[in-house]
């Protein structure tokens, strides 16, 4: 069995395990608060469309604009922490995820449909960032525990995305006693969450990971296991390779990364969006709902360190076919559980979670290992647009679908996307010579 190639800037030695632990630990602690940011839209945003625009057509509107919006921000986090590193990059994707949820609540109390819409798109920010932050704990970790070491990013969000659905109640009380929509209230706190990810992010993101690991690739890795402590912050901007030519990074494998994670994305949130708009047309309370959104959301990020330490023990290839056989079961179940069933329902909903924790997982490692670091943040954000896209997508049409046949039909019609997710993988081909890659041996090969 070959040693393992390693990555000339992830961590080498004992004091460069120490600063990745820390890296780690402070992306965790951000996506602890951005988690209840993230969960707001989820929750309650088709409800608010659904009640301002008098209907459930277009109530996956504000899925679209968010999700939309998180395309925008993708590219400009993406651009950022490619030239000024990570801390800026994040900091700012969350403080405009801060900025979009007050532009909500100050909408629905002004009663401005035009700026509610805007305010959604700016508030996708923070989606965005949430999901960019997992490319940061991946930054130094090496070859063969980086699908673990973004997943444990990932499951830094589970705390407060599983909280913010169940504070519905709350929220919309403390939101109806300042004289709003009881719907704004989760705003209330997706804007302190996102404010203080954006916070912790500015203040305590030292070193900076992504300019740390072109340190590193720029004095070698022999140089990296000499310090036992925390090196000092890196400048603002270092200086890196020469980009490597497009033919050399959209390979075949980064695509059907890049196609898993967007296929994946419009499954999920396709599904999700009109969930409680189905579930309240057939008198669920909007505490249930919260529930149900909340073990969905449990099953996205809670699963993330087995889906991590799946990727890096199976391979990428097997655990997105797996992603895709997980999405499948779970349109199935959807659409043929009856409505009065809240355990079918959210068993269905739990399935969809982890479908979709396996194939971000999955797509995220692939992309990572194969993108050379002169511009791994740059193609990272422009992989994370086809993926926000494709979730707006997932969005808005499923409103329509759901208004034309019904949620039984949009189960039906997903679970047979979800087909698509397992075609998506190209077969793994077998060169003479070469050694099929395995858990010690990482390639950026989707294997």
């Amino acid at each position: 069995m070959n040693r393992t190639r390693r990555d000339p800037g992830s961590a080498t030695g004992p004091g460069d395990d120490r600063v990745q632990r820390r890296v780690v630990t402070i992306l965790v602690l951000a996506q602890l608060l951005s988690g209840a940011g993230l969960a707001a839209g989820v929750t309650v945003g088709a409800l608010l469309a659904e009640d301002l625009l008098g209907g459930p057509g277009l109530s996956g509107l504000p899925s679209a604009l968010f999700t939309g919006g998180s395309a925008l921000a993708a590219i400009a986090v993406g651009r950022l922490s490619q030239a000024r590193g990570r801390r800026p990059g994040l900091a700012t994707g969350f403080a405009f995820g801060a900025i979009g949820a007050i532009a909500i609540v100050a909408a629905t109390a002004i009663d401005s449909l035009p700026l509610l819409f805007l305010s959604f798109v700016v508030y996708g920010s923070g989606t965005a960032t949430n999901l960019q932050a997992r490319y940061a704990g991946a930054d130094l970790a090496t070859p063969e525990h980086r699908g673990r070491a973004l997943s444990y990013v990932l499951l830094g969000t589970t705390a407060g995305a599983v909280a913010g659905p169940n504070l519905v109640g709350p929220t919309g009380a403390v939101a109806e006693s300042l004289g709003l929509l009881p719907l704004s209230g989760p705003f209330l706190l997706a804007a302190a969450a996102y404010g203080g990810a954006a916070l912790v992010i500015s203040l305590l993101l030292r070193p900076d990971p992504l300019l740390e690991a072109r340190r590193r690739a720029t004095v070698g890795p022999d140089s990296a296991t000499a310090s036992s402590s925390f090196p000092s912050p890196a400048p603002a901007v270092v200086s890196s390779p020469e980009p490597a030519a497009p033919s050399r990074i959209w390979t075949g494998d980064v695509l059907t990364g890049v196609a898993v994670m967007a296929l994946t994305q419009f499954v999920m949130v396709g599904l999700m969006t009109m969930t409680p708009v189905h579930m309240r047309a057939h008198d669920h309370a909007v505490t249930v709902v919260g529930l149900v959104i909340s073990l969905h959301v449990a099953a996205m990020f809670l699963p993330a360190p087995l889906s991590g330490y799946l990727v890096d023990r199976f391979g990428t290839r097997l655990v997105a076919v797996s992603a895709g056989l997980v999405l499948l079961t779970s349109g199935v179940l959807a659409a043929v559980s009856p409505p009065q069933s809240t355990v079918l329902v959210t068993t269905a909903l739990i399935l969809l979670g982890l479908g979709w924790s396996l194939g971000l997982v999955a797509g995220t490692t692939v992309l990572t290992t194969s993108v050379p670091l002169s511009v791994r943040a740059t193609v990272q954000g422009q992989a994370d647009v086809a993926v926000a896209l494709s979730g707006a997508a997932g969005g808005l049409l499923s409103g329509l679908v759901f208004a034309w046949i019904d949620f039984r039909g949009l189960g039906f019609a997903l679970a047979a996307l979800s087909l698509i997710v397992v075609a998506s993988v190209r077969p793994r081909r077998a060169s003479r010579g070469a050694p099929e890659t395995g858990t010690a041996r990482p390639s950026s090969k989707v294997r």
